[in-house]
């Protein structure tokens, strides 16, 4: 947390206000985050953002020299103020605009990132990433042939970035649900039928969070300070131990992966 959604729902609200803007100063307060930040984040500094993409849940910050890669960590989160705003507990990097708004990064737990990639050149973090799960590339086919004689769990397959990106805990919980596929299966045992519904339902499941303006349960707001609603929108995520939505049965909460994962021992199978 914050998951894939999340962070688009970041980068659809900072890109009105950034893309085109020259970054007139950087102002980093805390550099030891989960990595230190690199002395050379001030490249940025005199650079137009000429894009701003999301690849899994890093935020990419293009310029004509480089770029600046963005994660959120466990309780990150970006917002757009006026350049005067004063900081608060937390507020760890500022990137100023020259019209005059500023993007401010808060993380209480410093788990997120800011790096730098000369341009040219792909950093280390998203070198030996999957397809992005809302793109073609990730099907039904691609799914079956990774997942082809796995024994690991379903959803810790489908939560392994150089599987698919993106589809963090939450996300896997409830795409799992609604596709009635029980969390503990063997990757390998899935069907044509069953990878194609999965696909979709992933697929679906997040842009409805996205649109939702993600999932707000603890740390995480978007770029105006408003929450995400998905969590109005949960089946089973954080459930276990209430009724199941479909049958009625009690929702059962077991770790996977250190994670929780929550189910329903009547419905999925």
């Amino acid at each position: 947390m914050p998951e894939l959604p999340e962070v688009e729902v970041s980068r659809l609200g900072i890109t009105p206000h950034a893309k085109g803007q020259t970054v007139t100063r950087i102002d980093v307060r805390q550099p030891k985050l989960r990595w230190p930040v690199p002395e050379t984040i001030k490249n940025i500094e005199g650079q137009p953002i000429t894009a701003i993409e999301r690849r899994a849940k890093y935020l990419l910050l293009h310029t004509p020299v480089g770029y600046a890669i963005v994660h959120l960590g466990m309780s990150g989160s970006l917002r757009v103020l006026p350049k005067m705003a004063p900081p608060e507990k937390h507020d760890h990097v500022d990137l100023h605009l020259a019209s005059g708004k500023l993007i401010r990064y808060n993380d209480p737990r410093r788990f997120g990132a800011w790096l730098w990639q000369e341009a040219g050149g792909e950093h280390p973090a998203l070198s030996k990433l999957g397809p992005e799960p809302l793109t073609d590339a990730f099907d039904a086919e691609y799914l079956l042939v990774k997942a082809n004689g796995k024994r690991t769990v379903v959803k810790s397959f489908i939560m392994d970035n150089a599987v698919v990106v993106g589809v963090g805990n939450i996300y896997a919980n409830e795409s799992l649900f609604t596709s009635r596929i029980h969390p503990q299966r063997p990757a390998g045992s899935l069907t044509a039928k069953e990878a194609d519904l999965l696909v979709a339902t992933i697929k679906a499941v997040l842009d409805t969070a996205i649109k939702q303006g993600g999932t707000t349960l603890k740390d995480f707001t978007q770029t105006d300070g408003k929450p995400g609603y998905f969590a109005q929108e949960l089946q089973v995520y954080g459930k276990d131990g209430k009724p199941c939505p479909v049958c009625s049965e009690t929702l059962k909460g077991v770790k996977i992966g250190q994670r929780a994962t929550v189910f329903c021992e009547k419905c999925q199978v």
